[in-house]
């Protein structure tokens, strides 16, 4: 699993495709058109780590309520009185095996339990993040029509010129640049 399976960890798109889009943000965008991105970008973080922080919260919430629960039931259970033997229609008695300490609450199934929940809660929340950060850093950048218009135009280019260098890699047989 990589460290690009959790929203919150991912951060560029490697080296090389890096430094192709720093020499288009440079080049192609004016410093409005830059302060922008980098608003919209701030903006996306900020609602991924937000995201990422409550669904994890969310989860261990959830985990220590579920656990509370268990143990809850068990102790129920346990105080209850429960047969002990069975007897059928032809008179013969069978005895039933006491099924308490295969219920009780485990170590092992608490460590899952808050391992799941808080990671499944991770996800979830970074995700949600991530969509909301991103509709959010689309409304900041479509506030002002020319910006937009001039950031969609900076990576087209971007965007050709990525496409040219994976065919040059492609007919050469190199390592693809990571699309």
């Amino acid at each position: 699993m990589s460290s690009d399976s959790l929203a919150l960890f991912r951060k560029s798109l490697g080296s090389e495709l890096g430094a192709l889009a720093e020499q288009h943000y440079q080049h192609d965008l004016q410093s409005s058109d830059r302060a922008a991105l980098q608003s919209a970008a701030s903006r996306l973080s900020t609602h991924t780590t937000i995201g990422s922080v409550l669904g994890f919260s969310l989860g261990l919430y959830a985990a220590i309520r579920l656990r509370r629960n268990r143990t809850t039931m068990f102790n129920a259970f346990r105080a209850t009185e429960k047969p002990v033997s069975v007897q059928f229609a032809n008179g013969r008695t069978e005895n039933l095996p006491d099924l308490t300490p295969m219920l009780k609450p485990s170590t092992f199934g608490d460590i899952a339990t808050y391992t799941l929940f808080g990671l499944g809660g991770l996800f979830v929340g970074g995700e949600t993040g991530l969509l909301t950060g991103s509709l959010s850093a689309g409304s900041a950048i479509k506030k002002d029509p020319e910006a937009k218009r001039r950031i969609e135009g900076a990576f087209r280019k971007f965007r050709a010129e990525t496409l040219r260098l994976e065919a040059d890699q492609l007919e050469k047989g190199e390592k693809a640049l990571g699309l």
